[in-house]
């Protein structure tokens, strides 16, 4: 995914209540957020907050379109979707596995651990890297069952319904 080079983007979601809200960098995905108010969305470093509606992030991203028709029902695994991941190497072994976890599909902690690399009981690490994801859907640490996500409880349990997990 190389469309777009460098920015924030956000639209409104009606299926989610929330903000779904992207930060791309040398055509790289490095966060995804769910803010639930227009005031809780990140203006770009030079942005003012108090500056007008129409200063706002752009909403048109090719990665949100595929977000959106995800929302609505279309199968996408995000897997081809670059990110731009700054993690401790654990996290990230942990983060890359769960990014190989199929739409639709879940795995347990034991499950995630083990092809991660890890003791299949090291829940702690597994626990806090998907809790530290900065790219929420697109490493899809919703398919990973009773264990945190880097998107709001209530955001990973409909990701979890729209797949049927």
């Amino acid at each position: 995914m190389d469309e777009e080079g460098a920015g924030i983007y956000v639209r409104e979601s009606a299926h989610l209540d929330r903000y779904v809200q992207i930060g791309v960098v040398g055509g790289r995905v490095i966060s995804v957020e769910f803010p639930e108010s227009s005031d809780q969305i990140r203006l770009p470093e030079n942005g003012d907050s108090s500056e007008s509606p129409a200063s706002q992030p752009p909403d048109e991203h090719p990665l949100l379109d595929r977000i959106f028709a995800y929302l609505n029902g279309r199968e996408d695994s995000f897997e081809d979707i670059d990110t731009g991941l700054t993690v401790p190497t654990e996290h990230r072994a942990v983060l890359e596995s769960t990014r190989k976890i199929p739409y639709g599909q879940s795995v347990d902690v034991e499950q995630l651990a083990r092809t991660s690399g890890l003791d299949a009981d090291d829940h702690e690490t597994v626990r806090n890297a998907l809790r530290a994801n900065p790219v929420p859907l697109v490493i899809p640490d919703h398919r990973v069952r009773d264990t945190p996500s880097g998107a709001p409880t209530a955001i990973q349990r409909r990701l979890r319904a729209i797949e049927g997990l």
